[in-house]
């Protein structure tokens, strides 16, 4: 099932990419057939086979031989990973459909803000959605609606904690990633309260590492933008694949040295 999830993410992760491209140009993305960027020729089926197609063709368009970047195959690479560890960590049910859903959603808001700087409300507001109904779901299924008041929770806790770091940087936060917060605070709060925990701290850390790292490239500690939602989602990620044991282990750890 894991290596069936992998495939199947592959091909998701082709339609990822088709909502990076399209999204941000306020095209149709779900309909029409996918073209080249430069020429507009329509691209054909054997020629978009999700990663082979790419190395098959070296990373250009068959015909007007334009490089195509390495962020295709990258986003479906992720993709692929994700569907992979999701199966593999929660098994198949309502949660792991709901997280393999914004899997895509992620991965794609991850490529628009490194390539636009923003995290466009066509693809945030409905993953509330997703990810409300994927919770209420699994609670209905498992007969357990806990996680869905915790989900609720999670929502106004990290949401709201980006929002008031968003009104003290005076917009150095972006509206985008308070709202991306908000939906990534309901799935892992849905998972767990360690989830929770591990995955804002995550984040913090990632994107306080990732901010410096820059700052000694370019030298230069004012005026340097770097987008914070790619590393708040690959912290949401950290915290849900892996919150539980990480929080398991840091509470035995501090358990057991404080007993001693």
């Amino acid at each position: 099932m894991v290596v069936l999830a992998a495939l199947v993410g592959l091909v998701c992760g082709s339609f990822a990419n088709v909502l990076v491209a399209r999204v941000p140009r306020d095209e149709q993305w779900v309909m029409g057939p996918s073209k080249c960027m430069r020429c507009a020729h329509p691209i054909a089926w054997y020629d978009n086979i999700p990663l082979l197609s790419w190395l098959v063709l070296r990373g250009r368009c068959r015909h007007c031989h334009a490089t195509i970047g390495w962020r295709y195959p990258a986003v479906e690479l992720v993709t692929c990973v994700l569907f992979a560890l999701v199966v593999w960590r929660f098994g198949l049910s309502a949660l792991s459909v709901m997280l393999v859903i914004l899997a895509v959603i992620t991965v794609a808001l991850s490529a628009i803000d490194f390539a636009h700087q923003r995290l466009p409300h066509v693809l945030t507001y409905p993953s509330y959605v997703i990810g409300a109904v994927g919770v209420a779901i699994n609670c209905g299924v498992e007969s357990n609606w806990w996680p869905l008041a915790r989900a609720g929770v999670g929502m106004v806790a990290l949401g709201g904690f980006y929002l008031v770091m968003r009104v003290a940087s005076r917009g150095g936060m972006g509206r985008g990633d308070v709202i991306t917060a908000g939906f990534l605070g309901i799935v892992l709060a849905a998972v767990g309260w360690k989830a929770l925990a591990v995955g804002a701290i995550s984040a913090l850390l990632i994107g306080g590492i990732v901010g410096v790292l820059v700052m000694v490239r370019t030298r230069r500690l004012r005026g340097v933008r770097v987008p914070f939602g790619p590393w708040l989602i690959a912290g949401a990620w950290v915290g849900i694949l892996a919150g539980e044991p990480v929080g398991s282990w840091y509470i035995d750890v501090t358990t057991m040295s404080l007993s001693s």
